[in-house]
């Protein structure tokens, strides 16, 4: 790997720290699809689009364009909501930010709660429309009043970042709660993250990893990541790098760039896995390339060991590594 050798304590010094989820504001953003609502089962009749359908999942049929336009004019809000989603991925050039929103309405005042949440969504991002953090939690509201729990989730966010509302840690951890009971991976992770940090809670790291632990066994990358960092440390679980590695492997697979990072380190020091220097500066590039500065602590030391040959073989494997923002993009829509 090199005639250099890696400064001692330098890989240590990597800044690890759970970040919190932040979904319904502009940030990471999370997959959460609704299956049904209630009141509002999913029908037999009901259409998904091609590309939402793969890149949300959907129990929906897959159908031409033509057909679920058809249906959304006819009032469908399955497929007005399925339109509003096509429309802010920009899916064709008929398909804009204001179309979204026009259908999100649409379905949303019909009182479908997934329209509902990605209307609100939209008004605190400010897509399609000025950001209107008050319209956004009067949606919010409207779909938590039918117990849905990405509804939750999103009213703990605007708690916690104090969005439209007064900050209160107690409420966001409250909305938090009910979100994780229901299900929402994304509302156990950053009930974790509440416990984790002591925020609106008595501070419990056991209580922490045990509903990290939910969303990361529902495949959510930041549950992954922080579930990670706490067998790296020995936080609330017993200390073990070879399941930080695992659960670091499993977050930066899915893009999490913190734990591009993490998985870098590990590899660099041989901590839960052989070590592997080059594999280390591909994921950690992979970082640096969308866009976590927290990359720039640790590729400077690891490039100091490796050949011109190395690094561009790991540069290379880190531009692969790069996934589509589409697909992060629809991460904060429901179906």
């Amino acid at each position: 790997m090199g005639s250099a050798r890696l400064k001692p304590g330098r890989l240590q010094k990597i800044f690890f720290k759970h970040v919190v989820l932040t979904a319904a504001t502009a940030g990471v953003l999370v997959l959460a699809v609704a299956r049904s609502v209630a009141g509002q089962r999913q029908t037999t009749e009901d259409c998904s689009s091609a590309v939402v359908s793969r890149l949300l999942g959907s129990s929906a049929p897959v159908c031409d364009l033509s057909v679920i336009r058809s249906k959304a004019k006819d009032g469908h809000v399955f497929e007005e909501n399925q339109l509003g989603i096509s429309s802010i991925l920009a899916i064709g050039p008929d398909f804009s930010e204001k179309d979204a929103l026009a259908w999100f309405q649409r379905a949303a005042q019909q009182g479908y709660a997934p329209a509902q949440v990605n209307l609100a969504v939209m008004y605190i991002n400010g897509w399609g429309t000025p950001v209107n953090h008050g319209a956004g939690l009067h949606w919010l509201q409207f779909a938590a009043d039918q117990h849905f729990a990405r509804a939750y989730y999103n009213l703990g966010i605007l708690y916690l970042e104090g969005k439209g509302v007064r900050q209160d840690y107690t409420e966001a951890f409250r909305w938090f709660e009910k979100g994780a009971k229901a299900g929402d991976s994304s509302a156990e992770t950053n009930l974790g993250y509440m416990y984790d940090q002591g925020l609106g809670c008595t501070r419990n790291l056991k209580a922490a990893a045990e509903w990290y632990r939910k969303g990361a066994d529902a495949e959510n990358p930041l549950a992954e990541n922080n579930l990670a960092d706490l067998y790296l440390k020995g936080d609330g679980v017993g200390q073990d790098d070879a399941a930080a590695f695992r659960w670091f492997q499993k977050a930066a697979a899915q893009g999490n760039t913190g734990a591009r990072i993490k998985l870098g380190y590990m590899y660099a020091d041989g901590r839960g896995t052989t070590k592997n220097v080059q594999t280390a500066y591909a994921w950690v590039k992979a970082a640096e390339m969308a866009g976590d500065p927290r990359a720039n602590d640790l590729l400077p030391a690891l490039e100091q060991v490796l050949t011109p040959a190395q690094l561009a073989a790991a540069r290379e494997e880190a531009r692969k590594l790069q996934q589509p923002t589409m697909r992060l993009s629809a991460k904060s829509f429901t179906q």
